[in-house]
């Protein structure tokens, strides 16, 4: 893939619910990059795969990711607690990850003109999508702050869903992400550690951007 030169890139990994999302859109707001959460790619596929049951494929998967709208991104209807469970399986398989390894390639190098750069966050942006980054943070956070965080977010969305299900999904969802055979989550020697367990949006932010500054302007 064509690369545009004199990129700003931005790898993000990080478990559900640690504020990565949070961290790569205020990164993305300052710094003008293009902001892509893929774990929203793969919750668009899993909510596919439960509107679609037997007729689920491929080839639809791959015509969806093809003519793919970001705004289709962005449904409320993507941040359900069955959908996060069945994205958390599609994300396992292979053939589906490559679909949408050619789509996160295509937004990260080459971002639409009036961005300076990328932001991606996911499970494996360091380790598969962005190995070249030129930043790479790994954001994590203890799991019941975690769980805290998700499941305040569900309340402002009105779902019916208890503290003691969130914590549940989270734990299985890590060992998912953790334990699957292709673009397993995993902390790299060259990423950043950032603990959010006890740090303000506004903290966490102050702290990555004193990292980024510094290389930017040497």
């Amino acid at each position: 893939m064509r690369k545009r030169k004199n990129l700003i890139t931005v790898a993000i990994d990080s478990p559900a619910a640690a504020g990565a999302g949070t961290q790569a859109k205020l990164i993305s707001n300052y710094y003008k990059l293009f902001y892509l959460d893929t774990g929203k790619i793969y919750r668009y596929i899993g909510k596919l795969k439960l509107n679609s049951k037997n007729k689920f494929s491929y080839k639809q998967v791959k015509y969806k990711i093809k003519y793919l709208k970001l705004n289709a991104l962005k449904s409320k209807s993507l941040l359900s607690n069955e959908v996060a469970i069945s994205a958390s399986q599609v994300a396992k398989d292979r053939k589906i990850r490559d679909i949408v390894h050619k789509f996160q390639q295509k937004c990260a190098y080459q971002p639409p003109r009036k961005y300076k750069g990328s932001v991606l966050d996911g499970r494996d942006i360091i380790t598969v999508q962005l190995k070249d980054a030129m930043f790479k943070f790994y954001i994590t956070a203890n799991l019941k702050v975690r769980a805290k965080r998700r499941f305040d977010e569900y309340k402002k969305l009105k779902k019916k869903i208890t503290y003691k299900e969130v914590l549940k999904t989270l734990k299985n969802r890590d060992k998912s992400d953790k334990e699957r055979e292709y673009g397993p989550l995993k902390k790299t020697k060259d990423s950043i550690l950032i603990n959010t367990t006890k740090l303000s949006k506004k903290a966490c932010f102050k702290k990555i951007k004193a990292i980024m500054d510094k290389k930017l302007n040497n």
